[in-house]
């Protein structure tokens, strides 16, 4: 038998609101996970017998009740503090593609020693590449130009 529960979990919606509220985050798995705990709880599971049946660490369990006694629905809705700043401004990045712009046979090395000569910051290719993607940009071998090549290719090739 265990032991007696020490924290119990506050009723802050009814047990049919919660399960309007499962069904309807079929697709945010995460606080559909939360929420599945917290209906455990609500039927009489303990911490750690509804933080295996959804899969979490006790300890992961017990601050979601903490969070759920606190704020309710809110407090378990997860909080992204959005990432790291990026190092190109948005204009810097708009300053970048008109000067991509001006000419189309960039390679991501030149790429990448451009953005190091304007703006003092060092990207990997791979980031360089990420970069051109955000832009909408392609980023392939640049096509080979035949210096002997007429300018007049096209032309000459539909007249025969």
């Amino acid at each position: 038998m265990g032991r007696r529960e020490i924290i119990p979990v506050q009723r802050k919606m009814s047990a049919e609101e919660l399960e309007k509220r499962i069904k309807t985050l079929e697709k945010d798995t995460r606080v559909l996970k939360r929420l599945y705990f917290i209906r455990y709880r609500y039927q009489g599971d303990s911490v750690e017998t509804a933080a295996e049946k959804v899969g979490v660490y006790k300890m992961v369990a017990y601050q979601w009740q903490d969070r759920w006694n606190e704020r309710g629905y809110d407090g378990i809705v997860p909080r992204f503090a959005g990432g790291k700043p990026a190092k190109l401004s948005p204009v810097k990045m708009e300053r970048l593609r008109s000067i991509l712009e001006e000419r189309d046979d960039w390679t991501t090395e030149d790429v990448q020693d451009l953005i190091e000569k304007r703006f003092g910051i060092r990207f990997t290719q791979k980031h360089v590449r990420t970069i051109l993607r955000k832009l909408g940009m392609k980023y392939a071998k640049p096509y080979q130009h035949d210096y002997r090549r007429p300018k007049d290719a096209e032309n000459d090739l539909k007249k025969t």
